[in-house]
C-alpha cells in the first residue's frame, strides 16, 4: 500500500500548485497523513500532517500561511494547496502515513515516488 503524490510541476514564484494524494487503501481514522519535501542535497523535511479523522493539521513553520493540507474522507484524498510559492519550496513532495503525530519521517510509512516542484524566481 503506497501512497502516490501528484501534481507537481513547474511555477513562478508567488503561483500557486495543488498538490494531490491517493492512498491505494482507505486511511484509519487514528492515522495520519503527512506531507514531507526533499530538495537536491539536502534531506527531508517535514511539510504539514493531518488527523485522517479529526481533521486536525499541522504545519512547519516555513509554509504557514501559505500552504494548506486537507483531506477527502469520501474521495479517499489528501492535497496541499501551496500558495504564495517561493524557489526555496522547491523539492520533491512525498505523501506517507503514520500511526501517530511526528515531525520525523521514521514514523511513517507508506512511501510513493513524489512529485516534483520546481519554483523559478
Amino acid at each position: 500500500v503506497q501512497l502516490q503524490a501528484s501534481g507537481g510541476g513547474s511555477v513562478q514564484a508567488g503561483g500557486s500548485l495543488r498538490l494531490s494524494c491517493s492512498p491505494s487503501g482507505r486511511p484509519f481514522s487514528s492515522h495520519v497523513l503527512g506531507w514531507f519535501r526533499q530538495a537536491p542535497g539536502r534531506e527531508r523535511e517535514f511539510v504539514t500532517a493531518i488527523r485522517w479523522g479529526s481533521g486536525s493539521t499541522y504545519y512547519a513553520d516555513s509554509v504557514k500561511g501559505r500552504f494548506t493540507v486537507s483531506r477527502d474522507r469520501a474521495e479517499n484524498t489528501l492535497s496541499l494547496q501551496m500558495n504564495s510559492v517561493k524557489p526555496e519550496d522547491t523539492a520533491v513532495y512525498y505523501c506517507a502515513k503514520s500511526n501517530s503525530l511526528s515531525y520525523t519521517g521514521r514514523e511513517y510509512r507508506d512511501w510513493g515516488q513524489g512529485t516534483l516542484v520546481t519554483v523559478s524566481s
